[in-house]
């Protein structure tokens, strides 16, 4: 993610979604504990605003939605008429208003607070570069380890789940593709040309799929690194340059949903970029973001109400056409099982309002959608990064995502997690970002050995293959400051802080 405030995301989330049900038209219309209401189409005085339109998916309704659309004042950018959405541009104060009053037009709502310009991420704190001479470091302490990888010395993270053992008896099927939707990638990295599908990637910011060759990487190398990162922690190749993937012989692909201008991931994005991939024949998405501009979107707002229903049936969609959807929690250290929490970031394209809600009614996007698998993240240590969100119900499963905290015995002695920067560069974050992609690449190896498995039933294998971890027997402070941080809930099979366990990729290709 671009903004490094907080960022999360879930996995098998049933009992907390279960309110959003599995039907792509139906949502719930529960308040939130304490909404702000959203001053989003009052702010199209200033200019245009972007908006979805949902509806029935029937060529004659959108027919008929498309002309009151026109008659409000508005303009289609896109149609996804598989799902019933609609990608609107308006100036017009009063289109939100006017749009839903429209018959066949289940919800409606803008997708910012702020006018467009002539998506998140949830990595947390800015990337380490690794320099020439630590990197010579890892190098030696990699060769005399006997590791096929020069940098594979300081990849704790593979060790902790056995994916470099997991290696060694299946590194994945070519004829499997994840792919990162994401502030793009860099496919000209040599740890990531080898696998890198450019047919199934894209650019989707603005709704609209770009596929022209290139269009998938960073707007900015400097600054959109985070999706390469991801990558390289899926699929970097094992081909002795740098380092290694959970899944090294699985196919990635890059989506870019993450705006020029501001770097936020916008409901149209993404909505584009699940349909993009279902029809491309992706087999798992790893999403370590949250849509903008609301953290969790409410469902007694119209506006917020309207991206929920527009992102759902988009990941919906994918789920039937066969892909997994694999999603961070965040990194607020939200519990996001409780009764009310605290959201101080919203809307962060515009003048963030704190607010309280209910995360049971106000959904953090696509983290808390039907059928997402939900990630928490591990250092080290085996225990909760001090960032993660968590909550029991929530999460599905947890992997490593690196902890700053918990430092390894490794050459750099760093707790972030060593993976693929753009141009060429390698570097350490630490989030819920890096602990979707090792879930995100364990499922790509369960979908080779088992090709045939259902998106449901490879979630089913991803709890059932991990490692069941208890709650800690000490109060939980994971800074160490001397104060309680967060409380676990639940037993040793499943729990807040890991939901089923922790991912272990040995006995996924076992």
């Amino acid at each position: 993610m671009a903004h490094l405030p907080s960022r999360r995301r879930l996995a098998l989330a049933v009992p907390v979604v279960l309110s959003l049900t599995a039907s792509l038209g139906f949502l719930p219309t529960a308040a939130s504990a304490a909404p702000v209401k959203a001053s989003a189409t009052r702010a199209a005085d200033a200019g245009t605003l972007a908006y979805v339109v949902n509806t029935k998916a029937n060529h004659s309704t959108i027919r008929k939605v498309k002309q009151a659309v026109a008659e409000a004042g508005g303009t289609v950018v896109a149609t996804y008429d598989k799902i019933g959405v609609l990608v609107v541009h308006s100036a017009n104060p009063d289109f939100g208003p006017q749009i839903r009053a429209v018959r066949g037009v289940q919800s409606a709502g803008a997708t910012r607070t702020a006018p467009l310009s002539a998506a998140g991420t949830t990595d947390e704190g800015a990337a380490q570069v690794l320099t020439k001479a630590e990197a010579a470091k890892i190098e030696k302490a990699s060769d005399a380890a006997g590791q096929s990888e020069p940098l594979e010395a300081d990849q704790w993270d593979l060790r902790a789940i056995g994916a470099d053992k997991a290696a060694a008896i299946n590194p994945g099927s070519k004829k499997v593709t994840v792919a990162v939707i994401d502030t793009g990638v860099d496919d000209t990295h040599p740890d990531l040309a080898p696998n890198f599908s450019a047919s199934q990637s894209a650019n989707c910011v603005g709704g609209v799929a770009d596929t022209t060759p290139g269009a998938w990487r960073p707007y900015n190398p400097t600054e959109d690194y985070h999706g390469t990162h991801v990558a390289g922690e899926i699929a970097a190749a094992r081909n002795g340059i740098g380092v290694a993937g959970v899944a090294p012989d699985v196919k990635v692909a890059g989506i870019k949903v993450s705006d020029p201008k501001d770097g936020l991931f916008y409901p149209e994005n993404v909505v584009c970029a699940f349909v993009f991939a279902a029809d491309h024949g992706v087999e798992v998405t790893n999403n370590s973001y949250y849509v903008d501009p609301w953290l969790y979107n409410c469902m007694d707002d119209p506006d917020q109400k309207a991206i929920v229903d527009a992102v759902n049936r988009a990941q919906l969609y994918a789920q039937k056409k066969g892909t997994i959807n694999v999603a961070s929690a965040g990194n607020s250290n939200h519990d996001l099982d409780s009764d009310a929490l605290v959201d101080a970031s919203s809307p962060d394209d515009a003048t963030p309002v704190e607010r309280t809600i209910d995360p049971h009614e106000c959904f953090d996007v696509p983290t808390q959608l039907p059928g997402v698998v939900t990630v928490s993240a591990t250092g080290v240590k085996g225990t909760k990064s001090y960032y993660s969100s968590y909550g029991l119900g929530v999460v599905d499963v947890a992997a490593p995502g690196g902890d700053k905290y918990q430092i390894p015995d490794t050459p750099s002695a760093n707790g972030r997690v060593l993976s693929t920067l753009p141009n060429n560069a390698y570097g350490f974050l630490q989030g819920t970002s890096m602990a979707s992609p090792h879930v995100a690449g364990v499922a790509a190896l369960l979908k080779s050995t088992h090709p045939h498995a259902s998106p449901a039933e490879l979630q089913a294998l991803l709890k059932l293959q991990a490692d069941s971890t208890a709650c800690p027997t000490e109060p939980y402070d994971g800074d160490g400051n001397g104060v309680v941080d967060a409380t676990c809930v639940g037993g040793k099979r499943l729990n807040g802080f890991f939901g089923h366990g922790v991912v272990n990729a040995l006995r996924a290709v076992k």
